[in-house]
């Protein structure tokens, strides 16, 4: 039994070691693969995928994902507390949807490290996650991860291969319109489509715009979308 236990104990240690260099690895260098896309390829969907440094990516984008997805991303460690409260009380009235919290890092632990899912073991290796990247890695990294590995459509991954096939150009030279099209269709990509554009987007596309232009002028994400 006690040799089995210092089994396991090393185990964890190398596991623990791994991942930890895993994440200072991809603080540098995109991951080859995440768990999500392979399910994707898997599935049938394929997977299309460029990635491109921040710099070549729209200021649009930037702005229209952060207006859309998590508006305090500059301030926060990571959590949007008030969100989650929000959240979990309205979860509580209404038992047959379901409202997420989850913030712009959330979602880059979630996608680059861990698996679709609701959990309690992924949100909580979600949670620490988040508190890693948050310390090791810089906001425009994360803000940059996120757009690269997002799914932004069925198989369609990253806002590189996004603009490709939707728009027929670079992700640089995305309009504000065409960033919130794209911010627009995140929380359920294969459902909110683009192309042929689901009424989801239709309507919601014009919202974030309005936000943008809210939030056009903050420092923090003015120095974010540079």
């Amino acid at each position: 039994m006690a040799k089995a236990w210092l089994i396991c104990k090393k185990g964890l240690w190398w596991l623990f070691i791994l991942q930890l260099m895993y994440i200072f690895f991809c603080k540098w260098i995109n991951p080859p693969i995440t768990i999500t896309q392979t399910a994707s390829i898997l599935q049938g969907n394929g997977l299309h995928r460029d990635y491109v440094a921040f710099k070549e990516m729209s200021p649009n984008i930037k702005l229209a994902v952060m207006a859309s997805e998590d508006q305090i991303f500059p301030e926060h460690n990571g959590f949007d507390i008030k969100a989650i409260k929000k959240a979990m009380t309205y979860n509580k009235k209404h038992a047959t949807k379901v409202r997420g919290a989850s913030t712009i890092s959330q979602q880059v632990a979630k996608n680059v490290f861990l698996w679709q899912g609701r959990s309690m073991f992924r949100k909580g290796l979600e949670v620490y996650f988040t508190f890693m990247i948050e310390k090791i890695w810089s906001k425009k990294r994360i803000l940059e991860m996120y757009l690269n590995v997002a799914e932004m459509g069925k198989g369609i991954f990253g806002v590189q291969a996004a603009s490709k096939v939707y728009f027929n150009k670079d992700a640089k030279n995305l309009t504000r319109a065409e960033a919130a099209m794209i911010a627009a269709a995140l929380p359920n990509p294969k459902v909110y489509t683009i192309k042929p554009m689901s009424g989801y987007v239709a309507k919601r596309y014009p919202e974030i715009m309005r936000q943008m232009d809210n939030l056009d002028g903050d420092e923090g994400i003015d120095e974010l979308t540079k």
